[in-house]
């Protein structure tokens, strides 16, 4: 029998994948620890009081659940911070069945990775090269420009800007290309970072006036990998600052890679001299992968980490997982998990099983209610503003085009529309959806916008 330790990491290394690698989950996920055990409900102790009320709210369920596919019987998580009382029938555990805080897991399949916590040598991932990056139909632009960049850096694909959905491989690809400049060219100064990585170290370079220093750190650079550059949009001091760092390198011939989960001109909120600069390179998408590229990736895992599953599971699971790399890999985790759990093999019932929570969201319909949070994202506002009064040109626009999508993708009346769209009328839905076609066949833009919307909500 597996121990309660082995079912909590397992249970947290799922959620992981499952919360998409957010840097708040990470932050308790590390310190987190189980400590005893009452009936079925196992006691949990993070680090204090407001990450205890914080998990409870946003993961509480997602936990419970599941734990209790792990274990094959319901089970309940008690969270406490460090002092609190445990309930009064709780078992402490032994120290034997307490995983150490921030233990690193095995390294086979269903251990859990993340890029934003990297292990290797100048802040990246160990795992993510070209060894391990496998290239497909959506994806070999993009891996062809990046070998481009290695055989000419500063050249003509400077800056190299990569796009496209999450979990696609944009991290892995940037990550690839440090990696080989590091092999090949160890005197380049080389430096991977977030954008948020790149915010907070600007903060506290004001904080501590220490501008000068900061400054000479990012433009003495030789090469500069920025990731989830559209994080920057609405940060003026951020894109001030990236705007001189930007010139700087430039017009040294540095090399720089950037990644955002879309195209220059469809960051919201970005001045329009870094969406200019942006551009003046190579622009790169990435896209959904095929099914014959998922089912190289997932074999290529299989591979590299000398776990074997049968090929029939590995068809099964690139045949329902079709949304990212980031998903399909983590539901093959989820079925090593579970077989290595259960110890029984790997099979097509079991896989079934494990992953029937992922398989009815591919097939869960489009609800009108995430139109508008994934049009609301892409326009930098807050769904509210779409079902709200405001009439300011962005939110106007907006609202017609969420409209417009939510009458093509999906079969609801444009009276039901309007009233999801704060009450309007079915005349004011039918006026945006004319609004919009007459924009389509007018412009271009307005017709790659819509398609663009159209290939993320078909992802999700």
């Amino acid at each position: 029998m597996q121990s309660w330790s082995e079912l909590w990491n397992a249970t947290v290394s799922m959620l992981r994948e499952r919360e998409g690698m957010s840097p708040g989950f990470d932050t308790w996920l590390r310190a987190s620890r189980p400590v005893g055990l009452d009936g079925e409900t196992l006691v949990v102790e993070v680090p204090d009081p407001f990450t205890r009320d914080w998990v409870r709210a946003r993961y509480g369920p997602a936990m419970e659940a599941l734990l209790t596919g792990l274990a094959g019987h319901p089970c309940s998580v008690v969270l406490v911070a460090p002092g609190e009382p445990t309930p009064s029938r709780a078992r402490p555990f032994p120290s034997s069945d307490q995983p150490q805080r921030g233990a690193p897991p095995a390294p086979d399949v269903a251990a859990d990775e993340d890029p934003s916590h990297p292990t290797g040598p100048g802040g990246l991932n160990p795992r993510y090269t070209f060894d391990t990056f496998v290239v497909g139909a959506s994806n070999r632009f993009a891996y062809s420009a990046c070998q481009g960049v290695l055989s000419n850096p500063g050249g003509p694909y400077n800056p190299l800007f990569l796009y496209g959905g999450v979990g696609l491989g944009k991290t892995h690809l940037m990550q690839a290309v440090a990696h080989e400049f590091l092999r090949q060219r160890s005197h380049l100064r080389v430096l991977y970072i977030t954008t948020e990585t790149f915010t907070n170290d600007l903060v506290d370079s004001l904080q501590r006036r220490s501008m000068p220093e900061f400054r000479s750190r990012y433009r003495s650079l030789d090469v500069l990998l920025l990731d989830d550059v559209h994080f920057a949009a609405g940060k003026e001091s951020t894109q001030e600052e990236f705007f001189h760092t930007f010139n700087a390198l430039y017009e040294a011939g540095r090399q720089i890679i950037l990644s955002s989960d879309r195209p220059p001109v469809e960051i919201p909120k970005l001045e329009e001299r870094l969406r200019s600069r942006f551009a003046w390179g190579l622009l790169a998408d990435i896209q959904p992968p095929d099914f014959e590229t998922r089912l190289a990736i997932l074999r290529k895992r299989c591979e590299t980490s000398g776990t074997p599953v049968p090929d029939e599971v590995l068809h099964y699971i690139a045949e329902s997982i079709q949304s990212n790399i980031r998903v399909l890999e983590g539901a093959l985790r989820k079925v090593v998990t579970a077989a290595r759990l259960s110890g029984a093999p790997a099979t097509l019932d079991l896989a079934a099983e494990v992953l029937r929570d992922l398989t009815e969201s591919q097939r869960r319909p489009l609800t009108i209610d995430r139109i508008q949070a994934v049009v609301a994202q892409h326009f930098g506002i807050e769904p509210e503003e779409l079902r709200g009064k405001s009439r300011t040109r962005d939110v106007a626009f907006a609202r017609q085009i969420a409209m417009f999508l939510a009458r093509e993708l999906t079969q609801a009346s444009l009276p039901h529309i309007g009233d999801q769209f704060g009450g309007r009328d079915h005349s004011t839905v039918l006026h945006a959806i004319e609004r919009v076609q007459a924009a389509m066949r007018a412009d271009g833009a307005v017709n790659d916008l819509i398609r663009h919307l159209r290939q993320r909500l078909s992802r999700t």
